[in-house]
């Protein structure tokens, strides 16, 4: 036994938690494992070819890789700014940046629609000739609205963690401010930017209620891997609701492994 982990003793406590441990994971094995076995194999790969989820595949795609990429360009100075400056209103803007966790991706959504559709900004932009609203942008702005403060706030810690003196270090040798963010501050942090921007993706890629909410749920237009899942379930097509579930959790599968590989902490018994 070292450090915080001990071998089990055999006590009745410890056999109880190790059960429950246990019989939790097993409930989850069986629910997910009874989602992939239900179809018919031949069906499920007929219906993973099909015109409308290759369509589904290649929104989610792409409307997921620009909105991270957005959140990216928007995070990283906004996180930065919030761990190493300090200005009355900093704590206030920390609480509203953090709001949309706080929310559930409806509400996000039906205040999206409210903002670029019947509100003053909104007829603004259709003014001048931007429609937002049920349109693949829409997908991109909901997505990227939902997911930056999760990686604001991620990077924040990370940040955090940088000591100063390495930055003040850079300082006193003649860098400037910007130097010291891209030079120092970044490239410490690049593990925890890296983490942060694998789940962001694997959330935009599955991100549902800010999506319907904005984007709308039309067929092979608006239709990313989430919305094909809402329309097939509503309408009794429970191949095309499956094949969509099934990716979705490939993705969430595949992007634990990638974190858990990669950026997992690495543990001692």
């Amino acid at each position: 036994m070292k450090g915080k982990f001990k071998v089990y003793s055999g006590s009745w406590f410890q056999g109880f938690l190790i059960l429950l441990s246990g019989s939790l994971i097993l409930l989850f094995c069986l629910v997910f494992t009874s989602l992939v076995l239900w179809p018919d194999t031949h069906a499920l790969i007929r219906v993973l070819t099909s015109e409308e989820i290759l369509f589904s595949i290649q929104l989610s795609l792409i409307t997921s890789l620009i909105s991270t990429i957005f959140c990216a360009v928007i995070a990283l100075p906004v996180a930065y700014a919030l761990s190493r400056y300090h200005f009355p209103t900093s704590g206030f803007m920390g609480m509203v940046i953090s709001l949309p966790l706080s929310l559930p991706p409806l509400v996000a959504g039906i205040a999206l629609l409210i903002f670029f559709g019947p509100s003053f900004f909104g007829n603004i932009l259709r003014f001048i000739g931007i429609d937002i609203v049920y349109t693949t942008t829409a997908i991109v702005i909901a997505q990227f609205f939902v997911n930056v403060p999760y990686l604001i706030r991620v990077m924040r810690s990370a940040f955090d963690s940088v000591p100063p003196r390495y930055e003040h270090v850079a300082r006193t040798l003649g860098a400037s401010e910007s130097a010291v963010f891209l030079q120092v501050s970044l490239p410490m942090s690049h593990q925890a930017l890296l983490a942060g921007l694998t789940i962001t993706w694997s959330k935009a890629m599955g991100e549902f209620g800010a999506v319907l909410m904005l984007a709308g749920a039309t067929k092979m237009k608006t239709e990313t891997l989430p919305i094909a899942l809402y329309l097939n379930i509503s309408t009794g097509d429970l191949d095309l609701a499956i094949a969509s579930a099934t990716i979705l959790m490939a993705i969430s599968v595949g992007t634990l492994l990638v974190f858990e590989h990669w950026f997992g902490v690495k543990r001692k018994v």
